[in-house]
């Protein structure tokens, strides 16, 4: 669809509607949809990406993730070995806390290839509190090294 684009918006649509006269500006809708700056209408939009305005960036699908030093590397995988195994552990608010946080590091982590200090402490904080369920999981120790070796001690 080709769509004009003026400063003030007033030319705003394209399409068959446009083309056959229908106004921008009013208020009554034409017939398939219309709004204030045109007719632009969507049907079911499905696995796709649209963006107006200027200086759009459209990323459409999984991002890779950002690089990061060995370290978080290492932090990142113990955080998904130990989310697996909290999915077998008898739930409880601390492991449920933990698990939470773990996927907000796993996130941040493959956004920006490191984990802020704060949530580094929040993570070693949550897995004394946890201890009782994560104490004799080995991918508890790791991520406790991890955060350990990150956080300096």
């Amino acid at each position: 669809m080709a769509m004009a684009d003026t400063e003030d918006g007033s030319d705003m649509g394209g399409g068959a509607d446009h083309a056959a006269g229908a106004s921008g500006g009013g208020t009554t809708p034409a017939v398939g949809g219309g709004s204030k700056f045109g007719n632009i209408r969507f049907g079911k939009v499905q696995d796709s990406a649209i963006g107006f305005g200027d200086h759009n960036h459209i990323v459409n699908g999984r991002q890779a993730e950002a690089p990061c030093a060995p370290a978080y590397q290492e932090l990142l995988e113990a955080v998904r070995q130990l989310a697996e195994d909290l999915r077998r552990v008898v739930p409880s608010p601390e492991v449920g806390a933990l698990s939470d946080e773990l996927d907000r590091t796993e996130d941040e982590i493959q956004r920006t290839g490191r984990a802020g200090a704060g949530r580094l402490a929040r993570i070693r904080v949550m897995l004394q509190d946890a201890s009782a369920s994560v104490g004799m999981l080995a991918s508890g120790v790791a991520v406790g090294q991890a955060v350990g070796a990150l956080l300096g001690g």
